[in-house]
């Protein structure tokens, strides 16, 4: 008895010390204090009120003005709230200070949208989002 008594306590310990390293990895806050939410709608916003998401199979961009009718972004980028343009590079995110012509890599993939929500993609593509 003794011997089932301990398997389900290690069970039981082992059960819960995976479920919080799983819930250890999810981005939830970061060093800024910012506490992070998935997206449910998978959208942000970028400069001149434009909408915007991504198609995580092939890392297209699509934009909309409404938020019902959406086309791709042919060039892949969007802009930020301080005017820089993003985009998907290779499998990561890039961002240039001058209008596209050179592209360095974007710090922990977050970026703040026009309307000032904090957003960032996780390594399977998900939206991240978070206010200040």
């Amino acid at each position: 008895m003794k011997k089932i008594i301990l398997a389900v306590v290690l069970l039981s310990m082992s059960l819960a010390a995976e479920a919080k390293t799983t819930l250890l990895n999810e981005p939830t806050t970061s060093v800024d204090g910012l506490k992070w939410a998935k997206s449910t709608a998978g959208t942000w916003m970028g400069s001149d009120k434009t909408w915007y998401k991504l198609n995580p199979k092939d890392a297209s961009i699509w934009w909309s003005k409404d938020g019902k009718k959406w086309e791709a972004v042919k060039d892949g980028m969007w802009q930020d709230k301080e005017g820089k343009w993003l985009k998907i590079v290779d499998k990561d995110l890039k961002w240039s200070n001058d209008g596209g012509k050179t592209w360095s890599q974007v710090p922990d993939w977050t970026w703040e949208g026009a309307d000032g929500v904090w957003n960032k993609f996780d390594k399977n593509w998900n939206l991240w989002t978070a206010k200040k």
